[in-house]
């Protein structure tokens, strides 16, 4: 009989993680702070929750994909919230981006009430998301691991166990700042080549033939070159997620010149932007400093 599964967040990845659950036949209770984005899931065949509590205590396992730590704390904690419904011996797993310090805060305060935990954050963008195609980066007893890995083989390609709780958060938040370092320097590289005359068709053509190549740039390149940023992952998300590594940096005494440099850069496109565009959007950067010149 397989695990009954709750789910809170129904976003760019929440959506299609719970769409590819109730392909695979779990029963799947989800609750989202906007209620409209449950109807289509509700379609498919999912139960919609009327608060975190119901989608808590209708569940084995509850995931929860939420935006920052705040909406963490305010879906777990808050009136209404997960731990007035999660039972003794019931798994709570946050796929949320947040510090490595609340995941620990979380994993305490489930231990105290006899619940599992296990910080699990997603890679792989809504595209993975929707093959069922993501990466699992897991912090938590093994034990714990084992007993979701039929729910997590529903949305994911794979799961890595990084050690105790606040690991996959660690590492999380350490690729984040990596695939906006990368983005950053492409488009940086590439306002440099086609201020000397190359196109950047010509650019990303060389680059993804080279030691220059990325798999990111795969989807982030043809967003720039035709300057149209509909979001896979966010700039909102993507600023706050760099902010969490450099303050996650300035607890562990480490350096990061580079990224203190990419959060300037990513907070000044994300406070002139008029709407959600992708993270890729940071190119506008470069375009308007063309266009002032």
């Amino acid at each position: 009989m397989k695990l009954s599964v709750g789910f809170i967040g129904l976003g760019l990845m929440g959506r299609p993680m719970v769409a590819n659950l109730l392909k695979k036949g779990f029963p799947v209770t989800v609750w989202n702070r906007t209620a409209a984005r449950a109807e289509a899931l509700a379609a498919e065949g999912a139960r919609v929750a009327a608060t975190p509590r119901d989608a808590a205590a209708a569940a084995d396992v509850l995931i929860m994909i939420v935006s920052d730590p705040p909406a963490v704390e305010q879906v777990v904690w808050g009136p209404n919230g997960a731990f007035e419904g999660l039972r003794r011996g019931s798994v709570l797993v946050d796929s949320s981006t947040v510090t490595p310090a609340l995941a620990r805060k979380t994993a305490q305060a489930c231990a105290e009430r006899g619940i599992e935990y296990l910080d699990a954050p997603v890679t792989g963008g809504t595209w993975g998301a929707e093959k069922g195609e993501l990466v699992v980066m897991v912090g938590g007893p093994k034990e714990t691991l084992a007993k979701v890995e039929p729910v997590f083989g529903a949305f994911a390609k794979r799961w890595i166990h990084l050690g105790p709780n606040g690991a996959g958060q660690t590492v999380k938040l350490a690729m984040q700042l990596l695939l906006a370092l990368e983005v950053d320097a492409f488009v940086e590289a590439m306002a440099l080549a086609t201020a000397g005359g190359a196109s950047g068709e010509q650019f990303v053509e060389v680059m993804q033939s080279s030691m220059g190549r990325a798999p990111l740039l795969d989807v982030k390149a043809p967003m720039l070159l035709q300057k149209k940023y509909e979001p896979s992952f966010p700039l909102r998300l993507m600023y706050k997620d760099v902010t969490l590594a450099l303050d996650m940096a300035k607890e562990l005494g480490v350096a990061l010149p580079a990224g203190a440099a990419a959060q300037e850069v990513y907070g000044s496109v994300l406070r002139a932007a008029r709407e959600d565009v992708d993270y890729a959007a940071i190119a506008r950067y470069w375009d308007k400093a063309k266009a002032t010149s």
